[in-house]
């Protein structure tokens, strides 16, 4: 006589820049789906403020300290979760800054372009380091980077450069980990949620629950889905 079926695991996620915008709807719709949820921001007291808002019965929100600018405070985060969960099934790539309107190639502020490029590429970047030994543990391995279709070099033309050569850079350090990590059966994509109406795009973008489901899609893929691609709301845009 065999006694009952245990319940599966539950999907472990995390999601950098998660107290607003896109990042806070992304853990409410995986906790929807029965994630557990690590919902990290560079304020525990934002995080933990965010997660308790968030909070319904059934779902887990475990908030956490966590700043893509800071290797010390990465390396925190995976200690934490490597001693809370063990493991970890798909990491959110999604905090971002400065959309920047008001430059120009020509004349940017490099100074600018810099800082960018440390939270939108070298954080995303140092957090799939920090975080891989427990995406490899998974079955499942997932890594979502939240990128956009102004980095596309097929359509892209001036302004916004410090947003966009840094959002570039994380698409090409996308397909570069999709390569390295396939025989690991990690699958990594990068997505553009659109524009949507958040405090860096602005009034008039669509819904934040539009963009983020996008971002929700590649984080739930099967073991069968793609890899290596840029997609906007399930289908491939160009690189």
């Amino acid at each position: 006589m065999t006694g009952p079926a245990a319940e599966p695991a539950p999907t472990i996620s995390l999601v950098t820049g998660a107290n607003r915008g896109i990042g806070r709807e992304v853990c409410r719709q995986l906790a929807a789906l029965g994630h557990t949820v690590v919902l990290t921001a560079r304020s525990l007291e934002q995080a933990e403020k965010t997660a308790r808002q968030l909070a319904r019965s059934g779902t887990r929100i475990h908030p956490l300290h966590l700043d893509v600018r800071d290797p010390g405070s990465i390396a925190a985060a995976a200690r934490d979760v490597t001693e809370t969960f063990g493991r970890l099934d798909v990491l959110v790539n999604n905090a971002a800054i400065t959309y920047d309107t008001w430059q120009r190639a020509v004349t940017a502020d490099l100074t600018v372009v810099a800082e960018a490029a440390e939270t939108n590429l070298y954080g995303p970047w140092r957090t799939v380091q920090s975080f891989l030994p427990l995406l490899r543990r998974s079955r499942h391995g997932r890594i979502v980077n939240v990128s956009s279709e102004a980095a596309s070099l097929a359509g892209m033309g001036g302004g916004t450069p410090a947003y966009s050569v840094t959002k570039a850079g994380l698409n090409a350090l996308t397909l570069m980990l999709a390569a390295e990590l396939r025989g690991d059966r990690v699958l990594v994509n990068a997505v553009c949620p659109g524009w949507v109406a958040t405090d860096m795009g602005g009034a008039g973008g669509r819904p934040v629950r539009d963009g983020a489901a996008s971002v929700v899609w590649a984080a739930a893929l099967p073991d069968d889905g793609p890899t290596g691609g840029l997609f906007r709301d399930g289908r491939p845009i160009p690189w």
